[in-house]
């Protein structure tokens, strides 16, 4: 994928790196986006919105954090890998969504901290008009109710697999 992935998903960046979620506005799945997806589908998508995804990622977000180690404040972005080909149409009906929606899994944060390369995997991302969002920062479904860093790795890791909802 391009160069505009990064740029994307540079203040979520910034939000691992501090720890913060208040860093990265803009980067997240919109709630109206999503209440438009899952309206008629879902019994209450508002707190499904608020209760699972935003707590996940909020959990995920401290996760990420605190696999960067005492040396966070150091950690520099290097790359943000994707496969343009992973990329899939999710189609109306499918998923538990009332419209269809491209996504995108298993895009990856390329970092150097401490001087070594890691790498760590974005679960979901969405494209809603246009624009790329993470809707799963770390993996969904999940066994426990905390944050879940997706395929931590020494080194670049692998972008993908494709596929899911």
């Amino acid at each position: 994928m391009d160069a505009s992935l990064q740029t994307t998903m540079a203040p979520l960046w910034t939000a691992i790196v501090t720890g913060s979620v208040d860093s990265a506005p803009g980067v997240f799945f919109p709630h109206a986006a999503y209440l438009q997806m899952k309206t008629g589908v879902l019994i209450d998508p508002a707190s499904d919105y608020m209760g699972r995804l935003v707590a996940f990622y909020r959990l995920d977000i401290a996760a990420y954090h605190q696999a960067l180690g005492p040396d966070a404040s150091t950690a520099k972005l290097l790359n943000v890998s994707a496969s343009a080909a992973d990329a899939a149409y999710i189609p109306a009906g499918a998923c538990e969504n009332r419209i269809g929606y491209w996504h995108l899994s298993g895009a990856r944060f390329v970092y150097q901290v401490g001087g070594s390369v890691h790498s760590f995997g974005v679960a979901s991302l969405i494209s809603w008009r246009g624009e790329w969002y993470v809707v799963h920062l770390g993996p969904n479904p999940r066994s426990q109710n905390v944050g879940t860093v997706d395929q931590p790795a020494i080194g670049p890791g692998v972008v993908g697999p494709p596929g899911g909802c």
